[in-house]
């Protein structure tokens, strides 16, 4: 028995399980689900995902008999080693408009037109995974504008800009969680969903907080870094202009955000994995602490929907925990140690 099972909320659960399954149902056959063959293909999953189809959503006991019924449980390690690093993610609110006026000054942009993204693994198997962007430029890939050039006005005037908001650092924080909910001046609510990078690579600022001694490594977290930005106006912003990295957005209509997987996240069940050991759709039973109070375990049945440039390794997770102050507070507090156990059909399991 998986430890905490039995505790578990597994109607929570379902309902992200079965977007997974309509994602699927909508792939062909025989295509295959992760970079080995641990996910099988759409066809392996497809007795599964109609079962699921027929439990009740609000029968408690069906569903984890659902579960228990048609998965075996498999403990993930890296090299024999069963624990690995879990963090946490949100979806950003901002307030914007959809004019540049008043406090409304930092622009959301849609990519350029020109962008192209380069799906690595095409071109060789330990690449699988991975992508990189750009634009060509005679007859060569290279990245776009940084950040730094960006923020200069290097794309003002190309009719790019989706919406402005007031507010530079929640705009930044934005850009690391990739979707986000903008308040309109009229009450109407935005969803943003990425839509591409300019092809620079990541730079980390709290890595660099902590290198500079502004911030000590223990105290580290999405909370500290912010109040260091608010009480730091001119030294944040030069500080997040050294992130080269540049995130793109688009509208989402209807529910979201919008996971790697293509399916509408659900708030602390929707799991960020590397996809290259964790197949899109697959049930996860996460193992680990709870971030605001450790000494609690936070034990729960998540599905891999999501992926992301810093969630690399097999024994590697970013939970998903909605939007508002509560999901940010966990989310930015959330750097456990802890394990998760694949679940993986019986039918592959044999």
């Amino acid at each position: 028995m998986l430890p905490g099972w039995t505790e578990d909320r597994h109607t929570a659960a379902l309902p992200a399980f079965v977007l997974s399954c309509a994602k699927l149902d909508s792939l062909p056959g025989n295509h295959k689900l992760g970079a080995g063959s641990l996910g099988g293909s759409v066809a392996d999953w497809k007795n599964v995902c109609a079962a699921a189809g027929q439990v009740p959503s609000r029968n408690a006991r069906a569903i984890r008999s659902f579960f228990e019924t048609w998965f075996v449980p498999y403990l993930v390690t890296n090299n024999g080693d069963p624990e690995g690093l879990f963090t946490g993610y949100y979806e950003a609110e901002l307030n914007g408009a959809w004019s540049r006026r008043g406090r409304y000054q930092t622009p959301i942009y849609a990519p350029p037109p020109d962008i192209v993204s380069v799906d690595l693994g095409k071109f060789r198997n330990e690449w699988k995974g991975n992508s990189i962007s750009g634009r060509v430029v005679g007859s060569r890939l290279t990245p776009l504008e940084t950040r730094a050039e960006i923020e200069k006005g290097a794309l003002a005037g190309k009719g790019l800009e989706i919406v402005w908001v007031d507010d530079p650092v929640e705009a930044f924080f934005l850009h690391i969680q990739g979707s986000g909910r903008v308040v309109m001046e009229n009450g109407e609510v935005l969803r943003l969903g990425f839509a591409g990078r300019n092809g620079h690579a990541y730079m980390s600022i709290g890595r660099e907080l902590v290198k500079s001694g502004a911030i000590p490594k223990k105290k580290i977290s999405m909370q500290t870094i912010h109040a260091w930005l608010r009480a730091h106006p001119k030294k944040g912003a030069a500080l997040m202009a050294r992130n080269p990295s540049y995130i793109f957005f688009r509208v989402i209509k209807g529910k979201g955000p919008i996971g790697a997987q293509g399916v509408a996240l659900t708030p602390g069940r929707s799991l960020a994995v590397d996809k290259r050991f964790v197949p899109f759709g697959m049930p996860v039973w996460l193992d680990t602490t709870d971030p605001l109070n450790p000494k609690m375990p936070l034990r729960r049945l998540t599905i891999a929907q999501d992926a992301g440039s810093a969630i690399k390794g097999p024994v590697r997770g970013d939970l998903f925990w909605g939007y508002g102050a509560g999901a940010a507070a966990k989310a930015g507090a959330m750097k456990q140690i802890g394990r998760y156990y694949l679940l993986i059909p019986k039918n592959l399991a044999l």
